[in-house]
């Protein structure tokens, strides 16, 4: 029986980027997150290529295979990047070609496609600034900010939890104090209904549906395991033996009696 990982590695991608308000210097980073979801069968970079902003992209076309699409500017104050790239995506949508999408963009106008393409039951995964409108985050099933994915590894070692600490104590460390995850953690926990334990992976499933934008590296963790054990005040790890690696469970710290 093909497993979950197996499965994931078999889906077929397509890397939409609306060249207009990406990075060209994390294209590295942003192929690498979509390809933890599947293979990238399709990576296109939609913008009017005669514009000088869009010179900074050539060099990353070339270093890893991104098709340009080219859009004119007709009306001055009009992003017609955004009508071209969601007519390609509506034809790929169509053409059966990939069963997953990543939507690479911080613009809200795409919320609704977004929307459209996870009617069809395919898995759409958008990557764009934190400063992306919630519907466009929300119409998503996963959503990664590109300032995670500027996160070294050093920062994510060096990270400080500073847990129930008096509000007037400045933390020891003059490291950044990372936000508190512990409230969505726990209602995420609620949404198991009356489990003791719940396995990770289901865990994580329902931290997707309360924000598709959760990340453990928001808060300087690479996985979710490392964020729980962080905050080991609320919460509880059970690694079952045999049953393989991904076998982890957590649950709320109870209470003594």
């Amino acid at each position: 029986m093909p497993s979950a990982k197996t499965n994931q590695i078999n889906k077929k991608l397509a890397v939409l980027i609306d060249g207009d308000n990406a990075q060209p210097s994390l294209i590295t980073k942003i192929l690498a997150e979509a390809a933890k979801f599947g293979n990238i069968t399709i990576r296109r970079v939609y913008g009017d290529w005669t514009t000088p902003q869009m010179k900074s992209w050539k060099e990353a076309l070339n270093n890893h295979a991104v098709q340009p699409i080219q859009q004119f500017r007709y009306t001055v104050g009009k992003n017609a990047t955004d009508s071209a790239m969601i007519i390609d995506a509506m034809d790929i949508l169509h053409s059966g070609v990939v069963d997953t999408f990543c939507l690479v963009s911080s613009d809200s106008d795409y919320t609704r496609l977004a929307t459209r393409i996870r009617e069809t039951g395919m898995f759409v995964i958008g990557i764009g600034k934190t400063t992306t409108p919630k519907p466009f985050v929300n119409a998503c099933n996963i959503f990664t900010y590109t300032e995670n994915l500027e996160i070294s590894d050093e920062d994510l070692d060096e990270v400080e939890v500073v847990v129930e600490q008096p509000k007037k104590q400045e933390p020891a460390s003059k490291k950044q104090a990372k936000p508190n995850p512990v409230p969505l953690l726990k209602e995420a926990f609620s949404m198991a209904g009356d489990s003791d334990w719940v396995h990770l992976g289901l865990f994580g499933n329902y931290l997707s549906q309360l924000d598709p934008g959760f990340d453990p590296r928001t808060y300087g963790y690479r996985q979710l395991s490392q964020l729980l054990k962080a905050y080991k005040n609320f919460f509880e790890l059970r690694f079952s033996e045999g049953e393989g690696p991904s076998d982890v469970y957590v649950r709320l710290k109870r209470k003594p009696a």
